[in-house]
C-alpha cells in the first residue's frame, strides 16, 4: 500500500501512474487543485467522499482499491 495517513492508507499514486496520468490530469478529471492529489497522494489530505468517487471513476477503480483503513 502506498503512503499514509493516521486514518486512512491510499495506493493514488500508483494506481495514478498505472492509468498514464499526471496529477494535473487527474485533477482535472475530479475538478479539484493538482496540490489536492499531492496531498493526497502524500497522505496529508483525506479526502471526501465524493472526491474519493470521482478519482475511482476517472482510474475506473473502486474506492476500496484506492483507499484502506489501517
Amino acid at each position: 500500500m502506498g503512503k499514509s495517513h493516521e486514518k486512512l492508507l491510499n495506493n493514488l499514486e500508483e494506481l495514478r501512474k498505472a492509468a498514464g496520468l499526471t496529477q494535473q490530469e487527474l485533477s482535472e478529471s475530479a475538478e479539484v487543485s493538482r496540490k489536492s492529489i499531492n496531498a493526497i497522494e502524500n497522505g496529508v489530505y483525506v479526502p471526501s467522499t465524493v472526491l474519493a468517487l470521482k478519482i475511482a471513476k476517472t482510474l475506473d477503480c473502486s474506492v476500496e482499491k484506492l483507499f484502506k483503513l489501517p
